[in-house]
């Protein structure tokens, strides 16, 4: 029988008290691994680069450069970035809506109970879903502006691709959305890539938050 490897991940936090924590409930799961820690955002994107993870939990406020900072050089440098979670105390802080903005793939609270945090790890990891959907509309909402102008990507959807980021809104996968839209998964994919093309977005999270932003999520 066949198994995959363990994720492989790298906690950033310059509390070490917090990396210690998330480092025994994480290592103590057969299918995680740490492979590296952080105390700054500069030693986050050098560790990054050195050990390669698959997911990175990343707090935002650190020193020498924050956990936004760090999170976009990690982007804009690797071919193969990691998925990036940003760890927070304050689920409605400007920090975490940029560091999302910026190509997060979510966020977690640092008061969740284990087994939130190690599902999160599986789910950025293992699927192509949205993280805690609810969470990220919540703090879409405290951050978008009141009666935006639709930007000019907002016509160019078509119909599909519309509902497609509706469905991707709501926390689907892409073989939920396949089932749900009663087509192939491949027809599915090749949606998604054309929504991230039209929005100008890296992944799920950053085009989910776009269309809170332009108000594309309250229009029939």
């Amino acid at each position: 029988m066949t198994t995959s490897p363990p994720v492989r991940i790298v906690l950033a936090d310059d509390e070490r008290m917090v990396r210690t924590a998330l480092r025994a409930i994480l290592s103590a799961e057969p299918d995680l691994e740490v492979v590296g820690e952080a105390a700054t955002g500069a030693e986050a994107v050098a560790v990054v680069r050195e050990r390669r993870p698959d997911v990175v939990l990343m707090d935002v406020r650190m020193p020498e450069i924050d956990g936004i900072r760090a999170t976009e050089q990690i982007l804009a440098t690797l071919d193969a970035p990691p998925r990036i979670v940003v760890v927070t105390t304050f689920e409605n802080d400007s920090y975490v809506y940029e560091a999302l903005r910026a190509g997060a793939a979510g966020f977690l609270l640092k008061r969740a109970e284990a087994e939130a945090l190690v599902q999160a790890v599986r789910l950025v990891a293992r699927t192509d879903t949205l993280l805690f959907p609810s969470a990220l509309r919540s703090l879409a909402a405290e951050h978008a502006r009141a009666n935006p102008a639709p930007p000019p990507w907002v016509a160019r959807l078509t119909g599909r691709e519309s509902e497609v980021l509706r469905l991707m809104a709501r926390g689907l996968t892409n073989a939920e959305i396949a089932c749900r839209m009663d087509v192939g998964p491949a027809t599915v994919k090749s949606h998604v890539a054309a929504v991230l093309a039209k929005t100008g977005t890296r992944d799920r999270t950053q085009a989910v938050i776009a269309a809170y932003e332009a108000g594309f999520m309250n229009a029939r």
